[in-house]
């Protein structure tokens, strides 16, 4: 099965994982913070599909529609603290798996965040 992972922090967070993106790796050299977690999972069998750090929110663009007028505004629809700061979408077993894969994302462990977790509907 196929799930979204959807990487939740404040933007104070953001800018913190944007600082910290490179971490020594096992054999000394820097490498991003996310590569350990990527090798991890890919041994237990998690294929990692795709996956993105996004820019703030600030950048975004909504758009609607209302009586057939295209609509657009700047900056993101919800006004929350805390944004969606990324994405990966993985194929594993089932929601435990992916429970378990989203608890060790750097974005939990390292940066304080959340992982929002959707099953992705078949074709």
């Amino acid at each position: 099965m196929q799930y979204m992972l959807m990487m939740i922090a404040e933007p104070d967070d953001d800018a913190a994982a944007t600082a910290a993106q490179e971490v020594p790796g096992a054999d000394g050299a820097d490498e991003p913070c996310w590569m350990p977690w990527a090798r991890e999972v890919t041994a237990r069998g998690v294929v990692l599909k795709d996956g993105a750090r996004l820019r703030p929110a600030t950048t975004a663009t909504t758009v609607g529609t209302r009586d057939g007028e295209v609509l657009m505004s700047d900056g993101p629809f919800a006004e929350t603290k805390e944004q969606i700061v990324g994405y990966n979408v993985i194929e594993c077993a089932n929601l435990d798996e992916a429970v378990d894969t989203a608890s060790r994302h750097p974005v939990v462990t390292l940066f304080g965040g959340r992982v929002e977790i959707r099953p992705i509907l078949p074709d």
